[in-house]
């Protein structure tokens, strides 16, 4: 996986950094498809905002999320991005489910 994690008005400290690398780690452990992740950490007066765009083969997930603390506002964006990912890998394999060939014989 290739982390990408940038500032808009904002530093990227080695504290933040860590912190966004680790909660994306759960990110890894439920799917194994990622390519790339890019998180883009923005600062508006006294709105935290916190964006994520996922490349995996054959779909990019971008995830949002707004708060008054930049760390809450990452612990949310995780949250939605596990639950979006989660969605994706079940209709993967669904997808793989209903291509069983049977091989009865009728006489």
């Amino acid at each position: 996986m290739n982390l990408q994690i940038s500032g808009h008005h904002l530093e990227i400290t080695p504290a933040i950094h860590d912190y966004v690398s680790v909660k994306l780690e759960r990110v890894t452990r439920h799917f194994d498809n990622v390519i790339d992740v890019s998180v883009i950490l923005s600062v508006a007066k006294l709105k935290q905002k916190a964006e994520v765009t996922v490349h995996m083969s054959g779909k990019d997930i971008f995830v949002e999320s707004i708060d008054e603390d930049l760390y809450a506002a990452v612990d949310s964006l995780v949250d939605k991005l596990d639950r979006q990912i989660q969605k994706h890998k079940q209709k993967v394999q669904d997808h793989h489910r209903g291509q069983k060939i049977s091989h009865t014989v009728q006489e």
